[in-house]
C-alpha cells in the first residue's frame, strides 16, 4: 500500500513540476512571490519557528521587518525549486557563465587541484542545490552524503537531478568506508554544515546563540589533511543567475595548531555560514529548527 502512496504521490509532483518546466522564467517568478505571499503572508506556515529564529538572529528588527523577512524566505525557497526543475534544461557546460559568476573562484580552483581531497562545505542558504550541479560543470565533480528520502521515486528523482553533471550522493547511514576511498583517493566531498546534530554535536556559537554541529566534517578533514573551503551560491537577482563563491579556506598543513581541533575547525566555518547568511538572510532556510534545545546539560558527580 505504501508503495502505491509513493508512486502516487511521486506522479502529482511530477505532473507539477511539468508545469513548472514550460512556464518563462518570468512566469515562475511572479508565482513564486504568489506563493510566498499564500503559504507565510496567509496561510503563515511555520510562522512560529521562522518568527522566532529571527527574533533570535535579529533581535534589532521590528515584527514587520521579520515578516518582510520571512515572506522573502518563501519566495526564494519556491523559486529554489523551479530553478532546480530548469537547470538541466538552461545550464550546461557552453553557457554556465550566463548564468553564474565566480567570486574568489581562485581559491575554490586551486584547493581543488591540489594533490589531496577537498572538503566543500556550504549551509542550507541560496541555492545549495546548484552548487554541486555548477562545480561539476566546472570539472570537480563531488560527493554529497544526504539521507535517503522517504519516497523512493523522489529520492531517485532528485538523485538524477544532482547526478547530471558529476554530484554523487552517499547514503548517510554506511558510508563510511565510501568515505574514506574517496579521501583516500584525493576526491572532492561536499557537505552541508549547519544541520542539528544532538546533545552529544561540536557545540558552537551561531547567531550568538549555541548551535550542536556534526563533528564529522571537522573530522574529516584532520584526519584527511584536507583544505576546507567554505562556498555559498546566491541569487543575484533573476532567477537563474547566481555567484558562487569561497568565503575562506582552512589548510590544516598551514594553519596554527589551535585550529587544528575539532571545536575550532566547526567554529571557523559556522562563522562563515553566519556571515554570509547577514549579507542576504531571506536566502537562508530559517524554516528548519536550528536551535532545537540548550547547550548539553553537564553531568554531575555523584558523591561517593
Amino acid at each position: 500500500m505504501q508503495y502505491v502512496v509513493d508512486y502516487l504521490v511521486y506522479v502529482v509532483i511530477r505532473l507539477l513540476l511539468c508545469v513548472v518546466e514550460i512556464l518563462p522564467l518570468d512566469s515562475c517568478a511572479r508565482l513564486a512571490r504568489w506563493l510566498a505571499w499564500l503559504v507565510g503572508g496567509v496561510l503563515r506556515v511555520r510562522q512560529d519557528v521562522v518568527d522566532d529564529n529571527l527574533r533570535q538572529a535579529f533581535p534589532e528588527m521590528t515584527s514587520a521587518q521579520r515578516h518582510q523577512l520571512a515572506l522573502g524566505m518563501w519566495e526564494h525557497l519556491f523559486l529554489m525549486g523551479m530553478e532546480v526543475v530548469h537547470a538541466p534544461r538552461k545550464i550546461h557546460d557552453t553557457n554556465w557563465r550566463d548564468y553564474v559568476s565566480l567570486h574568489n573562484a581562485d581559491q575554490i580552483i586551486r584547493t581543488c587541484f591540489l594533490d589531496r581531497p577537498t572538503i566543500i562545505i556550504s549551509g542550507h542558504y541560496g541555492n545549495f542545490e546548484l552548487s554541486g550541479y555548477v562545480l561539476a560543470l566546472l570539472g570537480f565533480p563531488s560527493f554529497t552524503i544526504a539521507r535517503p528520502l522517504d519516497n523512493p521515486f523522489l529520492d531517485r528523482f532528485i538523485n538524477n537531478f544532482r547526478g547530471r553533471t558529476g554530484q554523487f550522493i552517499l547514503s548517510k547511514m554506511g558510508s563510511a568506508g565510501e568515505v574514506e576511498r574517496i579521501l583516500a583517493g584525493g576526491g572532492i566531498l561536499a557537505l552541508l554544515g549547519d544541520q542539528y546534530a544532538g546533545r552529544k554535536g561540536c557545540w558552537t556559537q551561531f547567531f550568538g546563540r549555541p548551535a550542536s554541529s556534526h563533528k564529522a566534517i571537522a573530522l574529516f578533514s584532520l584526519g584527511a589533511d584536507a583544505p576546507a573551503v567554505f562556498c555559498y551560491t546566491r541569487r543575484t537577482g533573476a532567477m537563474l543567475h547566481h555567484v558562487m563563491g569561497a568565503d575562506g579556506v582552512l589548510d590544516p598543513q598551514t594553519s596554527g595548531a589551535e585550529m587544528r581541533t575539532v571545536p575550532a575547525v566547526t567554529q571557523w566555518y559556522t562563522q562563515q555560514l553566519e556571515r554570509t547568511i547577514r549579507a542576504v538572510p531571506e536566502q537562508y532556510w530559517w524554516v528548519h529548527r536550528r536551535w532545537k534545545d540548550p547547550r548539553p546539560r553537564k553531568k554531575h558527580r555523584q558523591a561517593a
